[in-house]
């Protein structure tokens, strides 16, 4: 297996071939990012939820097919924005509304990426109701910009970029009505295909590391969800 710092740096694409040749295995992506996050996000506040043995029940189950057959994603652990619900996880919407809620059945979105092969380790930071360029709410607090926690992470995907430009996921869901996928400085870090090597929570992503085959991959999956979001 790569070492953690090397799998911490890699493209969604990378560790997508990584998973199908058998080169590492689900579980152990997780316990990277598990490590990562402990390491990380008490500086930017992306991932408040965490729910990693769910995630670890779901890969021990899907790693009883054959690494090749284990659907699109092939076991790539993914976090989910706070405002789509996740069976068994608290979502929040980042309002004290939905301060305690529980969901007892998934939205379609994450349905449909658990079924090709997703694993849902992690609820990402939002605005409340996802309203707002800037991400924070009463429940979980703001989420800090990794090139310079006194600035903004922007909105209403912050959690989810600031979590890809951390290093602390691979690939990331997020929503867009009003440019959160777009606004800076989301923009440089809401497609897994810019995602750069990452050794600390301030280094700067570049995009010229973007992976030209990476939107081809994913554009089955276009439906219902955009992995790959032109700059």
């Amino acid at each position: 297996m790569a070492s953690n710092q090397e799998l911490v740096g890699a493209t969604a694409c990378a560790v997508v071939d990584k998973l199908n040749s058998g080169e590492v295995s689900p579980l152990e992506l997780l316990d990277v990012l598990e490590k990562r996050i402990a390491e990380v996000d008490g500086k930017v506040n992306a991932l408040p939820t965490l729910c990693f043995d769910r995630a670890r029940a779901r890969a021990k189950t899907l790693m009883q097919k054959p690494a090749g057959g284990r659907g699109l994603l092939a076991g790539l652990p993914i976090p989910i924005k706070d405002l789509t619900d996740v069976e068994g996880v608290l979502t929040t919407q980042g309002s004290p509304i939905y301060r305690d809620n529980i969901p007892d059945h998934s939205d379609f979105l994450v349905e449909h990426l658990e079924d090709n092969g997703g694993l849902v380790y992690a609820k990402s930071n939002t605005p409340e109701f996802g309203a707002g360029a800037n991400t924070f709410n009463e429940v979980f607090g703001a989420t800090r910009n990794p090139w310079d926690t006194s600035r903004s992470a922007a909105g209403s995907s912050g959690g989810a970029a600031v979590a890809l430009a951390t290093g602390m996921a691979w690939l990331a869901h997020g929503s867009d009505m009003g440019g959160s996928l777009r606004n800076p400085p989301a923009s440089a870090a809401s497609s897994a295909c810019a995602r750069a090597s990452v050794a600390s929570p301030t280094r700067r992503i570049s995009r010229s590391t973007a992976i030209s085959g990476c939107r081809a991959r994913w554009r089955a999956m276009s439906r219902t969800w955009r992995c790959c979001s032109t700059p």
